[in-house]
Order: C-alpha cells, then structure tokens, then sequence
C-alpha cells in the first residue's frame, strides 16, 4: 500500500504539460485567425470607401447639415401647430 497522505493531491505531469502546450497552440491558431480576419476586413472596408463618390467626411457632414435643417423645420412647425391648435384641413 502506498504511502500517501489524505492531503497530498498527485498531478500527472506530463498531462499538464500536454494540455498547456495544447492550450498555448490554440492561442496562437486563434491570434492568427484574428489577425487574417481583421486584414480581410480591412482590406474590403477600404475598397468600399474608394469606390464611394464622395469621402465619408463629406457624406457625414452633408448629413448633419440635413439633420440640423429638418429639427429646426419640425421644431419650427411644432412650435406653430402648438399655439394655433389642430389645422381644420381634411
């Protein structure tokens, strides 16, 4: 019978071993992929860009001058419809 103590806890070494190198492997494998997954990506975002007929700044700041112009149009006519009460027109 061996001599073993009831706290003692034995550890199979070599499956420790195998399973951190199993895990580290994975890691990378996955640091790859990422790496592969964020070039493609990339790579497509900015032949979408080059083919847009405007630059992006340019879209967004045509938009924001849309969004600003109809809040003050609806804030406008809100504001209109508010004082004079419901139009009769139907």
């Amino acid at each position: 019978m061996p001599d073993s103590s009831k706290g003692a806890i034995e550890l199979n070494r070599s499956l420790i071993v195998g399973g951190g190198v199993l895990v580290a492997v994975g890691g990378l494998l996955g640091f790859a992929g990422m790496a592969l997954l964020s070039s493609a990506l990339i790579s497509a975002s900015r032949q979408f860009v080059d083919r847009l007929d405007k630059p992006p700044s340019q879209i967004a700041r045509e938009r924001w001058e849309q969004t600003k112009a109809a809040a003050t149009a609806g804030a406008r006519h809100g504001a209109a419809a508010w004082r004079n009460g419901p139009s009769s027109s139907g």
